[in-house]
C-alpha cells in the first residue's frame, strides 16, 4: 500500500516493518557489500569534494587512492550519481574499527570538523528514494545483510520511520515526519476495525 504525504509517495512498508541497525551483528556490511557505492547528489558531491582535505585523515590509504584516481563520485552502470568504490568493493569512505565498517565522513562529522554527516542515501537507509517528475517516492529496501537490523527491530517493536526519525527530519523537515506519524496512526485505526 502506498500512501501521499504532499507531493511524496510513502511504501507503507515504512510505517509497518521494523527495523533497528545492530551494528555489532552486520559489522557495517552495508558499506561493503554491493555492486556500486552509495548514491550521492550533484550537491552532495560538491560538498564532499569541499569537505574532503578535512575528511582525508580519517580515510584509508586504500580510500584515498580510489577518491585519487576516481574522484568523490562516480557515475555507475545504472548511470546514477555514486560514492566509488575500492576494488570493486567497499565504499572509499569506509574505515575498519574492529572489523566493523565506519564511514570516514561521519567520523569528521562526530569530531564536529565538518557539518555534513554522509550521503542522506547512507542516512536514510533502508529507505531508498526515488525521483520522478511528478513526485517523490520513498520505498523500503529489504537486503540480505540487514536481517540483523530487522531481527532487533522486531525484538524492540521500532518501526522503520522512528528508526529513521533524524535522517527524515534532515531530509525532509520536521513536518513531514509529523505526518508519517499520523499516516501510522491512520493505519493503526483502519487494521484494528
Amino acid at each position: 500500500m502506498m500512501i501521499q504525504i504532499d507531493d511524496k509517495i510513502v511504501s507503507s512498508d515504512i510505517l509497518e516493518k521494523r527495523f533497528c541497525c545492530d551494528i555489532a551483528q552486520c559489522k557495517g556490511l552495508c558499506c561493503v557489500h554491493g555492486t556500486s557505492g552509495a548514491p550521492v547528489t550533484e550537491a552532495e558531491a560538491a560538498i564532499m569534494a569541499d569537505i574532503l582535505p578535512i575528511v582525508l585523515p580519517y580515510m584509508s590509504a586504500s580510500g584515498i587512492e580510489a577518491v585519487k584516481q576516481q574522484g568523490v563520485a562516480v557515475v555507475d552502470e545504472d548511470n546514477d550519481l555514486v560514492t566509488p568504490l575500492i576494488d570493486g568493493k567497499e565504499c572509499a569512505f569506509v574505515v575498519f574499527e574492529n572489523g566493523v565498517a565506519i564511514c570516514a565522513i561521519e567520523k569528521a562529522w562526530l569530531d564536529k570538523k565538518v557539518d555534513f554527516r554522509k550521503p542522506i542515501s547512507c542516512h536514510l537507509y533502508p529507505i531508498r528514494v526515488k525521483e520522478y517528475p511528478t513526485f517523490t517516492a520513498l520505498n523500503y529496501d529489504v537486503w540480505d545483510v540487514c536481517a540483523p537490523a530487522r531481527q532487533l527491530g522486531e525484538s524492540i517493536n521500532l518501526p522503520v520511520f522512528r528508526f529513521l526519525k533524524d535522517a527524515i527530519i534532515r531530509a525532509f523537515g520536521q513536518e513531514f515526519y509529523q505526518q508519517l506519524e499520523e499516516a501510522e496512526k491512520l493505519l493503526h485505526s483502519q487494521i484494528s476495525k
